[in-house]
C-alpha cells in the first residue's frame, strides 16, 4: 500500500508495528478486535461516558484488559475521539498534537480532526504541532484498531505528552477543557498508559494498586502527586491525569475501574511484570 493510496500524501503516519503488536491481516484483525469485547460483560451507562483510560501494549498482553473501556462504543455515538499517551521515543516540552492527515492500520486509515487539532493549539500554550515524535510511537496506534471497529466513522486527535510535569499536564487538560466546549460535536477523550515496568508481581500489585485506587475515587490530583514522587507507577500517568482533570470539568463526577490484569497472566513470568488497566470516567445518571 502506498501513501497516497489513503489520499493522505506525506501526512499520512504509517504503521511500523502492525503484523507484530497486533495482528496484520485486516480479517484477523477484526475478529480479533469483535471476540475481545464479545468476552466482556457489559455494565454502566455509556451515553454518560465523556472518557477512558486505556492501556499500550500488545494486542496479546493488554487487549482483553482494552476491550472493557472499548466496549460502551457499542452503545453511544462519537464524532472525535482525542487520544493523548506518552511519548516512548523522543524527549520534549510539552505536547505534540498531529495536526492533520491520517494513521495508517491495516484497516485504513483514521483521518485527523484538524479542526479539533487545530483549536486545541490555539487554546493550549504548551502543545505544538508536528508529527516528528509520534513517527516510532506506538502507544496511540495501540487504540486505533478498537476505534476503528467500533466507532469507523470517527476522526482522532492524536497527541503525545514529552514532558509529564505537573505544568504541562495541567496545560493539556485546559486546552481540552476548551477545545471541547468550543466543538459541535460529540468528543471522546482517551489515555493511553500502562501501568508499573518490570517489577514482580507482587510489588507490581503494590504499585498498581495505588493507580487504581486513586482511578476509583476519581483522584486526579493524587494521582499527579503520586506519579511526581514516584513516576515508575505509569508509563502514561500524565496523560492519565490530565484526562481526568479535563474529565471532571467536562462534567464527570464518577469513575470506574474496569478491569486490570498484568503480564504475567500471558507470559507466566511473575519476575518482570507490566500492568494493564482499564478505566471510565461518565456522568451520573
Amino acid at each position: 500500500m502506498r501513501e497516497t493510496d489513503w489520499g493522505f500524501g506525506p501526512r499520512l503516519h504509517r504503521s511500523r508495528i502492525a503484523g507484530s503488536w497486533y495482528p496484520g491481516d485486516p480479517n484477523v484483525l477484526v475478529s480479533n478486535m469483535r471476540a475481545l469485547v464479545g468476552a466482556c460483560e457489559t455494565e454502566g451507562d455509556a451515553s454518560m461516558l465523556i472518557a477512558l483510560a486505556s492501556p499500550h501494549a500488545g494486542l496479546p498482553y493488554s487487549g482483553r484488559v482494552a476491550a472493557f473501556g472499548y466496549r460502551l462504543l457499542q452503545a453511544v455515538s462519537v464524532d472525535t475521539v482525542i487520544l493523548v499517551g506518552p511519548s516512548h521515543h523522543v524527549g520534549f516540552d510539552g505536547s505534540s498534537v498531529y495536526p492533520a492527515g491520517g494513521f495508517e492500520t491495516p484497516l485504513g486509515a483514521a483521518a485527523v480532526d484538524e479542526e479539533i487539532a487545530g483549536s486545541l493549539l490555539a487554546c493550549c500554550s504548551t502543545l505544538q504541532g508536528s508529527t516528528e515524535p509520534h513517527e516510532r510511537e506506538h502507544s496511540l496506534e495501540m487504540q486505533l484498531p478498537f476505534i476503528q471497529v467500533l466507532a469507523p466513522r470517527a476522526l482522532i486527535v492524536p497527541i503525545l505528552m514529552g514532558s509529564q510535569r505537573r505544568r504541562f499536564v495541567d496545560d493539556l487538560a485546559a486546552g481540552m477543557v476548551g477545545a471541547v466546549r468550543a466543538a459541535s460535536k460529540r468528543i471522546l477523550i482517551v489515555a493511553s498508559s500502562d501501568l508499573s515496568h518490570y517489577n514482580t508481581r507482587l510489588v507490581a500489585a503494590r504499585l498498581d494498586g495505588k493507580v487504581l485506587d486513586l482511578l476509583s475515587s476519581f483522584d486526579a490530583d493524587g494521582l499527579m502527586r503520586l506519579l511526581e514522587a514516584n513516576p515508575d507507577h505509569a508509563c502514561g500517568g500524565g496523560p492519565m491525569v490530565a484526562v481526568m482533570k479535563a474529565a471532571r470539568e467536562l462534567g464527570a463526577s464518577a469513575s470506574r475501574v474496569l478491569a486490570y490484569a498484568d503480564s504475567a497472566d500471558v507470559t507466566g513470568d511473575e519476575r518482570a511484570v507490566v500492568g494493564y488497566a482499564s478505566a471510565a470516567f461518565f456522568r451520573r445518571a
